[in-house]
Protein backbone atom coordinates (compact mmCIF):
# COMPACT_ATOMS: atom_id res chain seq x y z
CA UNK A 1 0.00 0.00 0.00
CA UNK A 2 2.78 2.47 0.89
CA UNK A 3 4.51 2.04 -2.49
CA UNK A 4 1.28 3.15 -4.22
CA UNK A 5 1.20 6.28 -2.08
CA UNK A 6 4.84 7.07 -2.91
CA UNK A 7 4.16 6.47 -6.61
CA UNK A 8 1.19 8.83 -6.49
CA UNK A 9 3.16 11.60 -4.77
CA UNK A 10 6.12 11.14 -7.11
CA UNK A 11 3.80 11.36 -10.15
CA UNK A 12 2.13 14.45 -8.70
CA UNK A 13 5.47 16.19 -8.08
CA UNK A 14 6.68 15.41 -11.63
CA UNK A 15 3.42 16.69 -13.11
CA UNK A 16 3.65 19.96 -11.15
CA UNK A 17 7.33 20.51 -11.96
CA UNK A 18 6.92 19.92 -15.68
CA UNK A 19 3.47 21.48 -16.18
CA UNK A 20 5.01 24.85 -17.13
CA UNK A 21 7.84 23.54 -19.27
CA UNK A 22 8.44 26.86 -21.07
CA UNK A 23 10.13 28.32 -17.99
CA UNK A 24 12.02 25.20 -16.98
CA UNK A 25 15.54 25.70 -18.42
CA UNK A 26 17.35 28.99 -18.17
CA UNK A 27 17.78 29.17 -21.94
CA UNK A 28 17.52 27.27 -25.19
CA UNK A 29 20.51 27.38 -27.58
CA UNK A 30 24.31 27.33 -27.27
CA UNK A 31 26.30 28.79 -24.37
CA UNK A 32 29.62 28.73 -22.58
CA UNK A 33 29.36 28.17 -18.83
CA UNK A 34 32.34 29.07 -16.61
CA UNK A 35 32.43 28.00 -12.94
CA UNK A 36 34.88 28.52 -10.11
CA UNK A 37 34.73 27.46 -6.50
CA UNK A 38 36.02 25.79 -3.38
CA UNK A 39 37.22 22.27 -4.22
CA UNK A 40 37.14 19.33 -1.86
CA UNK A 41 37.86 15.61 -1.81
CA UNK A 42 36.62 13.00 0.67
CA UNK A 43 36.51 9.21 1.08
CA UNK A 44 33.37 7.14 0.54
CA UNK A 45 33.54 6.07 4.19
CA UNK A 46 32.14 8.35 6.87
CA UNK A 47 35.38 9.65 8.36
CA UNK A 48 36.20 13.27 9.12
CA UNK A 49 39.01 13.19 6.55
CA UNK A 50 39.04 15.51 3.58
CA UNK A 51 41.08 17.71 1.33
CA UNK A 52 40.25 21.27 0.31
CA UNK A 53 41.46 23.47 -2.49
CA UNK A 54 40.55 25.00 -5.84
CA UNK A 55 38.05 24.06 -8.57
CA UNK A 56 37.38 25.54 -12.04
CA UNK A 57 35.38 24.27 -15.01
CA UNK A 58 34.23 25.38 -18.47
CA UNK A 59 31.28 23.80 -20.25
CA UNK A 60 29.92 24.02 -23.77
CA UNK A 61 26.15 23.98 -23.34
CA UNK A 62 23.71 22.84 -25.99
CA UNK A 63 20.14 23.10 -24.71
CA UNK A 64 17.80 21.09 -26.95
CA UNK A 65 14.79 22.33 -25.03
CA UNK A 66 14.43 24.84 -22.24
CA UNK A 67 14.33 21.94 -19.78
CA UNK A 68 16.94 19.56 -21.25
CA UNK A 69 20.51 20.04 -22.42
CA UNK A 70 23.88 18.32 -22.85
CA UNK A 71 27.12 19.74 -21.51
CA UNK A 72 30.60 18.59 -22.53
CA UNK A 73 33.04 19.96 -19.96
CA UNK A 74 36.70 20.46 -19.09
CA UNK A 75 37.86 21.35 -15.60
CA UNK A 76 40.53 21.23 -12.96
CA UNK A 77 40.54 20.35 -9.27
CA UNK A 78 43.39 20.51 -6.77
CA UNK A 79 43.02 19.62 -3.09
CA UNK A 80 45.48 19.24 -0.22
CA UNK A 81 44.91 17.56 3.16
CA UNK A 82 42.83 19.48 5.69
CA UNK A 83 43.08 19.36 9.44
CA UNK A 84 40.94 16.52 10.81
CA UNK A 85 39.44 18.76 13.49
CA UNK A 86 39.38 17.57 17.06
CA UNK A 87 39.89 13.89 16.19
CA UNK A 88 43.70 13.54 16.47
CA UNK A 89 43.49 9.80 15.74
CA UNK A 90 42.77 10.70 12.09
CA UNK A 91 45.60 13.23 11.70
CA UNK A 92 47.84 10.87 9.70
CA UNK A 93 45.14 10.12 7.08
CA UNK A 94 44.45 12.16 3.94
CA UNK A 95 42.35 12.33 0.79
CA UNK A 96 43.66 14.44 -2.10
CA UNK A 97 43.05 15.04 -5.80
CA UNK A 98 45.00 16.93 -8.43
CA UNK A 99 43.37 16.31 -11.79
CA UNK A 100 42.08 17.61 -15.08
CA UNK A 101 38.47 16.63 -15.69
CA UNK A 102 36.93 15.89 -19.08
CA UNK A 103 33.52 14.46 -19.92
CA UNK A 104 29.88 15.07 -20.69
CA UNK A 105 26.67 15.34 -18.74
CA UNK A 106 22.98 15.98 -19.25
CA UNK A 107 20.90 18.53 -17.33
CA UNK A 108 17.24 18.44 -16.37
CA UNK A 109 15.71 21.64 -14.96
CA UNK A 110 12.54 22.31 -12.97
CA UNK A 111 10.14 24.98 -14.35
CA UNK A 112 10.49 27.73 -11.77
CA UNK A 113 11.05 31.31 -13.02
CA UNK A 114 13.98 33.31 -11.59
CA UNK A 115 15.18 30.26 -9.62
CA UNK A 116 15.52 27.11 -11.74
CA UNK A 117 16.72 24.08 -9.76
CA UNK A 118 18.55 21.50 -11.82
CA UNK A 119 20.14 18.07 -11.70
CA UNK A 120 23.04 16.85 -13.88
CA UNK A 121 24.43 13.37 -14.42
CA UNK A 122 27.11 12.10 -16.80
CA UNK A 123 30.38 10.27 -17.27
CA UNK A 124 33.95 11.43 -17.70
CA UNK A 125 37.68 10.96 -17.20
CA UNK A 126 40.06 12.41 -14.61
CA UNK A 127 43.75 12.69 -15.49
CA UNK A 128 46.05 13.32 -12.55
CA UNK A 129 47.03 11.98 -9.13
CA UNK A 130 44.73 10.79 -6.35
CA UNK A 131 45.27 9.51 -2.83
CA UNK A 132 42.76 7.92 -0.46
CA UNK A 133 44.47 7.02 2.81
CA UNK A 134 41.94 6.15 5.54
CA UNK A 135 41.67 3.50 8.27
CA UNK A 136 40.04 1.24 5.63
CA UNK A 137 41.72 2.25 2.33
CA UNK A 138 45.28 2.96 1.26
CA UNK A 139 45.03 3.75 -2.45
CA UNK A 140 47.26 5.99 -4.51
CA UNK A 141 46.75 6.32 -8.26
CA UNK A 142 48.22 8.43 -11.03
CA UNK A 143 46.96 8.46 -14.57
CA UNK A 144 43.52 8.45 -16.13
CA UNK A 145 40.51 7.29 -14.10
CA UNK A 146 36.81 7.17 -14.88
CA UNK A 147 34.48 9.40 -12.86
CA UNK A 148 30.74 9.96 -12.57
CA UNK A 149 29.74 13.65 -12.30
CA UNK A 150 26.62 14.56 -10.33
CA UNK A 151 25.48 18.15 -9.81
CA UNK A 152 22.66 19.83 -7.89
CA UNK A 153 22.23 23.53 -8.42
CA UNK A 154 20.15 26.63 -8.97
CA UNK A 155 20.14 28.91 -12.02
CA UNK A 156 19.33 32.40 -10.73
CA UNK A 157 18.24 35.76 -12.12
CA UNK A 158 15.94 37.07 -14.83
CA UNK A 159 18.00 35.43 -17.58
CA UNK A 160 19.19 32.60 -15.28
CA UNK A 161 22.76 33.57 -16.12
CA UNK A 162 24.19 32.98 -12.64
CA UNK A 163 24.42 29.49 -11.16
CA UNK A 164 25.16 28.20 -7.68
CA UNK A 165 25.94 24.50 -7.55
CA UNK A 166 27.29 21.57 -5.59
CA UNK A 167 29.09 19.33 -8.04
CA UNK A 168 30.65 15.94 -7.28
CA UNK A 169 32.90 13.57 -9.25
CA UNK A 170 32.73 10.01 -7.91
CA UNK A 171 35.91 7.97 -8.48
CA UNK A 172 34.96 4.32 -7.80
CA UNK A 173 38.51 2.99 -8.44
CA UNK A 174 39.98 4.89 -5.49
CA UNK A 175 36.94 5.08 -3.17
CA UNK A 176 36.80 8.87 -3.09
CA UNK A 177 34.79 11.72 -4.50
CA UNK A 178 35.95 15.17 -5.47
CA UNK A 179 33.66 18.11 -5.67
CA UNK A 180 33.03 21.77 -5.24
CA UNK A 181 30.72 24.48 -4.07
CA UNK A 182 30.85 26.66 -7.17
CA UNK A 183 29.46 29.80 -8.75
CA UNK A 184 29.08 29.96 -12.52
CA UNK A 185 28.22 32.43 -15.26
CA UNK A 186 26.63 31.72 -18.65
CA UNK A 187 27.66 33.47 -21.86
CA UNK A 188 25.55 33.01 -25.03
CA UNK A 189 27.43 32.01 -28.18
CA UNK A 190 24.71 33.13 -30.60
CA UNK A 191 22.01 35.66 -29.77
Amino acid sequence: MSSKIYSFYFSLIIAVLFSNISNAQPKKGEFIQASIGLGMSAPYEEYNIMGTGFYAQVEYVYAFKKWLGVRPYAGFISTTPSESGTDTSLSEYRVTSKAFLLGGKARICAPIPWVAPYFELGIGLSAGSFETYTPIDNKKESGVLMHIPVTLGLALGKENGVEVAFTYYFHPEINQFSGAAAIGLSFPINR
